[in-house]
């Protein structure tokens, strides 16, 4: 049977024993990304979601060794450094990548999130002077790059400053993260011989940052070994980061981890999503009265990815679900295929947990129908939009989830929505996962009139 051989990175770091940082989130972010991870530990430590215990360094020469010990078995396409502990760990790891001639991350872990220094003032200059011109990427966050640059990092501005000033010094790109900047966005700058370029994203309000730049620069490294451009490699591991830290995972009593495999995670889970808007039309087709659920400009169903942020990662029906004079008829199901129901979906993702959706006619048949569930039902007008939302492109369904969760004040089943001009009104119904969906549809025709369905 054959084999395929595969590409292989190499993580030089520190373990971390409460496994949301270190090697152990270094390999399965390697994993994650089809890449057959190796390691050298520089230190132990004992240590969990709630803070460190204890450190005890690797002595460096062992840490020699175990690089040795990996490039001469297998052929490492990149290698990122992480935690080095000490000078003298430094300065062998940047011997060991010159020797080798190995493609490097280097993740400057310098500064704690807590702001406690990690390096000593010694082992800082043999980072600056010594490894920083072997580094094919350099990763630091805001506060690193201050004390690499020895200058102010305290905005965008400053941050695209350092950037030039880190490939000055002799590395041949370097990323700044500006996680550590206050704003509603995060910006991450890009230096290298071609110029500068912003990543830009909205901040996320989660506890979920614990390991956040050993993810970046184990994804950045992988996709080097897969032998992507370093451009392509950093936009997928941006993408990648902000994933992950959005749906983070709540593993321990203190700090969350960021979620390594939610790539994974979220493709495997495409077809059940694809399926789950099937099921739905059968169950439909199955019930009275669904027909005059349908508004004119018809129906759509959407069925989110578990860790959707995209409108490709919204199942939903080809054409939508359109009322024929026996009932309804409905195309192919991709991913997609909505606008108005994709849009609003991922825009009450934001706030609430939110799986599926579905838009409804508005009339007084159906609000009478809805009237009596227990569904929780707020309405909203358009007419109330700001003019920026109402010129923008797609605002209006991100002004419309964010309204309809404030009057609600928690989740919002259905929205009952008057319209504007050249707007059909439209109730939107909402749920946790298709199932609820289905159940809160099927027990709104439960209390409509079918004798009198025209």
């Amino acid at each position: 049977m054959n084999h395929k051989e595969p590409d292989v990175a190499l993580t030089v770091a520190g373990s971390d024993s409460g496994g949301g940082a270190g090697i152990q989130a270094d390999l399965k972010t390697m994993e994650a990304f089809g890449v057959f991870g190796t390691s050298a530990i520089t230190s132990l430590t004992a240590q969990n979601s709630t803070g460190v215990r204890g450190i005890e360094d690797v002595p460096s020469e062992f840490v020699g060794e175990q690089i040795d010990a990996v490039v001469e078995d297998f052929e490492v396409g990149a290698v990122k450094t992480g935690m080095l502990s000490n000078a003298e760990t430094v300065r062998v790891v940047a011997e060991k990548i010159d020797e080798h001639e190995l493609r490097a991350v280097v993740d400057p872990v310098m500064i704690a999130q807590s702001g406690d220094r990690l390096l000593s003032e010694e082992a800082e200059e043999v980072v600056r002077d010594e490894l920083l011109p072997h580094a094919t990427f350099l990763t630091p966050n805001a506060p690193e790059a201050a004390t690499l640059t020895e200058r102010a990092v305290e905005s965008p501005e400053d941050m695209e400053n350092a950037a030039r000033a880190l490939v000055e010094q002799g590395a041949n790109a370097a990323l700044v993260t500006g996680g550590h900047i206050e704003g509603d966005r995060v910006v991450d700058i890009l230096a290298d011989q071609g110029g500068t370029h912003r990543f830009e994203k909205a901040r996320v309000e989660t506890g979920a940052t614990h390991g956040t730049g050993c993810a970046l620069s184990s994804a950045v490294a992988a996709e080097l070994a897969k032998g992507k451009s370093l451009g392509d490699a950093v936009g997928t591991a941006e993408a990648f980061l902000y994933r992950a830290v959005r749906y983070g995972i709540d593993a321990g009593e203190g700090a969350d981890s960021i979620h390594h495999l939610v790539e994974l995670r979220n493709d495997a889970a495409r077809n059940e999503a694809l399926n789950s808007v099937y099921d739905a039309l059968a169950q439909f087709e199955d019930t009275d009265g669904f027909a005059h659920l349908l508004p004119e400009v018809g129906m759509n169903v959407g069925i989110a990815t578990p860790y959707a942020l995209e409108q490709d990662e919204i199942a939903s029906v080809e054409g939508r679900v359109r009322r024929t004079r026996d009932g309804f008829v409905a195309s192919c199901v991709r991913f997609g295929a909505s606008g108005h129901v994709a849009r609003y979906l991922l825009a009450l993702r934001e706030h609430v947990d939110a799986g599926a959706a579905c838009n409804l006619r508005n009339d007084a048949t159906v609000r009478d129908a809805l009237g009596e569930t227990n569904l929780t039902t707020v309405e909203i007008n358009r007419e109330n939009q700001p003019d920026e939302v109402r010129e923008g492109e797609g605002g209006s369904m991100e002004w419309s989830a964010r309204t309809a969760v404030k009057e609600a004040d928690g989740f919002p089943d259905a929205v009952v929505d008057a319209g504007a001009l050249g707007k059909e009104p439209m109730v939107r119904l909402a749920a946790r996962d298709a199932e609820e969906l289905v159940e809160r549809v099927v027990g709104i025709t439960q209390n409509i009139d079918v004798s009198n369905d025209g």
